[in-house]
């Protein structure tokens, strides 16, 4: 049995991750950055301060809200999607790329990286700008609203929307399974036991009752476990691997060398070709940068439409930082801490270590921290990939609620922890090849819906930049619906 769905989605993984799909996903990326005239570069200081810097001066962007009200803050939204996003596909996922695409696929995740801000920007504007109340008085956000409500309210389109966001709303559930569950719990499985020797059955069976306390708890708490475990685990990651690309810090030169030659198919100077060709150096990039950042898929939006934001561009904003930070900084660091220590030969792109997917990093990273480096990688495999288990259960509960009410997400929900179980026992290849396939099927809708509304992100991106930059005088674009407008409006400020 497990071989039949192995093949079956061999086929599909293949025909899903093929060079149209690539070409969507990185056109959406180039489309959005033109139409926004390259904001992620042209307004690098703004977003910036909006973002990470005002965590620092802002206290309205880290305070909570209150009892009665089921928002959450800003900090806490982009906490919540970076608990979904950095995870096992920054450790795991970047040596898997070195060691199946060469050196060369970091400069494709990099390209992906840097399209994909603007597209998770544009995922993010219209979330919030398309997002509704719920029966629980809850913001619920995502694809599925804005390609019913945004796509089908164009001429002609009411059903093509309905139908694509009832599609994108199945795939993510699927999607909640892999991507967010069964890889992380068997990432995790997998070096519990090879780091500390723990059961497998032993480590799913903890973890499902972790996850029962926080996921039954519903958004604020998910929000509130994220916010303090995000924050630590990254620094403490990126701790680690600055202290070995420092150590080795004369190797950069030959690094960056061997990913862009590695990139292009160019040969080295013993006349041989630097990793594993073009083609396998573009596909590998950008799978495991789009696994690991999600841009496109349209994930992070039903997270970051919790948020008490009312400007649309100001959670767009943290869909740009969220970017930068999981690819752009901690895939990086990955990638040249692997690289730097002699494990790949830099002038074929040949891996030289038996070890892969988490194992690679934590030899690295022994060659500075001895036996403490692979127990270090242990321990961050299972803070990251069990942050990203959270995140992902309430994009499959919010994915559940459109499909059959807010009143039902109970079920999802306790069929999700379920399967906790199930992923920590499983094979790690189908397990990664399945997020794989979902991953590419419930980006297909989302990037129709992003494109088909690039007009509205330009037009609220334009409003936005005319009467916060420029300070015109300008009606603020918050909401499609007028009444939310309207809401939105009283009491706006600065902060938003």
């Amino acid at each position: 049995m497990i071989e039949m769905i192995a093949g079956i989605n061999g086929v599909v993984n293949n025909f899903v991750w093929g060079i149209p799909m690539l070409v969507l996903l990185v056109g959406t990326g180039i489309l959005m950055t033109a139409l926004t005239k390259v904001f992620q570069i042209s307004h690098f200081g703004y977003w910036m301060r909006h973002t990470l810097g005002s965590i620092f001066t802002d206290k309205h962007i880290t305070k909570h809200t209150g009892a009665e009200d089921k928002s959450i803050s800003q900090f806490q939204s982009l906490c919540t999607a970076l608990a979904a996003t950095i995870g096992t596909g920054n450790i795991v996922g970047v040596s898997t790329a070195l060691i199946s695409g060469g050196p060369g696929a970091i400069f494709w995740m990099w390209i992906v990286a840097f399209f994909g801000m603007m597209t998770n920007y544009s995922e993010n504007v219209l979330g919030i700008y398309y997002r509704r109340k719920n029966k629980k008085n809850e913001w619920s956000g995502g694809a599925m609203y804005y390609l019913r409500d945004g796509l089908g309210a164009k001429p002609g389109m009411k059903q093509a929307g309905a139908v694509l966001a009832v599609l994108f709303s199945v795939f993510c559930l699927l999607a909640s399974f892999g991507i967010g569950n069964m890889s992380q719990i068997n990432s995790i499985a997998g070096n519990m036991k090879t780091a500390f020797g723990v059961p497998s059955i032993i480590t799913g069976v903890v973890l499902m009752v972790i996850a029962a306390l926080v996921i039954l708890g519903g958004i604020k708490r998910i929000a509130s476990v994220a916010e303090k475990l995000v924050p630590v685990m990254a620094l403490l990651y990126v701790l680690g691997a600055l202290a070995v690309c420092i150590s080795n810090i004369g190797q950069f030169g030959p690094v960056f060398s061997a990913i862009f030659k590695g990139a292009f198919a160019m040969k080295a100077v013993g006349g041989g070709i630097v990793g594993s060709g073009v083609k396998l150096a573009i596909t590998w990039g950008m799978k495991r940068g789009v696994f690991s950042n999600e841009a496109g898929l349209g994930s992070s939006v039903m997270v970051h439409s919790s948020s008490n934001v009312k400007e649309p561009v100001r959670q767009g904003m943290w869909g740009i930082f969220e970017v930068f930070a999981d690819t752009i900084v901690v895939c990086t660091l990955t990638a040249f801490t692997v690289l730097s220590t002699g494990l790949v030969d830099l002038n074929t792109g040949a891996v030289l270590s038996s070890a892969e997917g988490s194992a690679l990093v934590g030899e690295a990273f022994s060659t500075v921290f001895g036996s403490v480096g692979p127990a270090f990688i242990a321990v961050a495999i299972l803070l990251f990939a069990f942050s990203t288990v959270l995140g992902w259960s309430h994009y499959g509960t919010k994915a559940f609620e459109y499909l059959f009410g807010s009143g039902a997400t109970i079920i999802y929900r306790v069929i999700f922890i379920v399967f906790i179980l199930f992923g920590a026992t499983m094979s790690l290849d189908l397990a990664w090849d399945l997020s794989d396939t979902f991953n590419g099927l419930m980006a297909i809708p989302n990037l129709i819906g992003v494109v088909s509304l690039s007009p509205v992100v330009m037009k609220i991106t334009a409003n936005y930049v005319d009467r916060k930059i420029k300070g015109h005088d300008v009606k603020p674009m918050l909401s499609a619906f007028p009444e939310i407008q309207a809401e939105q409006e009283k009491g706006l400020d600065s902060s938003d």
